[in-house]
């Protein structure tokens, strides 16, 4: 395995790292691209040698970006990041959850899910107590109403920045890039439907059909153990992909099933 700590110019935002990691992961045999915005660093790990002319040439046609510094590291040598001069975009960005990974807690790192999972399921629980007893219909759809409301609030913050970290996984965004941008309202349109208990059949389809196309492309990276960043939060939040997002999707596939048994 080959370590290369790069220094790249450019990138202002969430959704330039997503532009950035997509393009590293794109060169020949990488494994992981990891990048921290505020020191302008990327640490990437390939099974073979490659050089500063093939990172260069993953820039291609994306002017902005621009490769400044190239090393090669041991598995043993602790990367030190290159410390620019930030601009005032980047000091607003590390206002930000920009801790690495590595040295958080993994509830500190997916707090934002756990917590938007428990207050979603709190109101849930509350409103299926209807006169005195509790209703599944009603839990399980003010939680889908809640899940979609919620997650497709953060993707509309920055739907292109979105629809950049959403290609790097979804089978259909790669394929399709104008998925990725139409992704956020389909969440948005489901969370309304449910709220409003429209067509309740229909929409049920809708969503198993979806999630189990999107849980696809999140199996293949989490068993090649690529790491990238999931776009379940758009780009406020930098969530690692992994089993938790698996776990995310397969509960919404399951409770879209159980609402279509309850209501055969």
């Amino acid at each position: 395995m080959y370590t290369y700590t790069l220094q790249i110019s450019g990138m202002t935002c969430g959704g330039c790292v997503a532009t950035v990691q997509r393009l590293l992961l794109a060169v020949r045999d990488t494994v992981s691209a990891e990048i921290d915005l505020v020191s302008a660093t990327a640490k990437m790990r390939t099974v073979r040698a490659i050089d500063r002319e093939e990172i260069t040439r993953a820039f291609a046609g994306h002017s902005k970006y621009a490769l400044v510094a190239f090393e090669e590291l041991s598995e043993e040598v602790v990367s030190l990041p290159i410390l620019p001069i930030l601009t005032p975009s980047a000091e607003s960005v590390k206002s930000m959850s920009d801790t690495p990974e590595h040295t958080r807690s993994w509830f500190n790192t997916y707090k934002p899910v756990l917590l938007i999972f428990a207050l979603v399921g709190t109101v849930s629980l509350i409103l299926g107590v209807e006169q005195g007893m509790f209703s599944w219909m009603t839990f399980l759809r003010v939680f889908m109403a809640g899940f979609f409301l919620v997650f497709s609030f953060f993707k509309l913050l920055d739907i292109s920045a979105f629809a950049e970290s959403y290609a790097m996984y979804d089978i259909v965004a790669k394929r399709f890039p104008v998925w990725g941008k139409m992704y956020p309202f389909v969440e948005l349109g489901l969370g309304l439907a449910f709220v409003a208990d429209i067509a309740p059949v229909a929409m049920n389809w809708i969503t198993l059909i979806v999630m189990s196309v999107s849980i696809v492309g999140v199996l293949q990276q989490v068993l090649n153990k690529r790491a990238i960043r999931c776009a379940c939060l758009g780009t406020v939040f930098q969530l690692p992909m992994s089993t938790i997002t698996i776990i995310e999707d397969g509960l919404m596939i399951v409770m879209s099933i159980g609402m279509i048994i309850l209501h055969s």
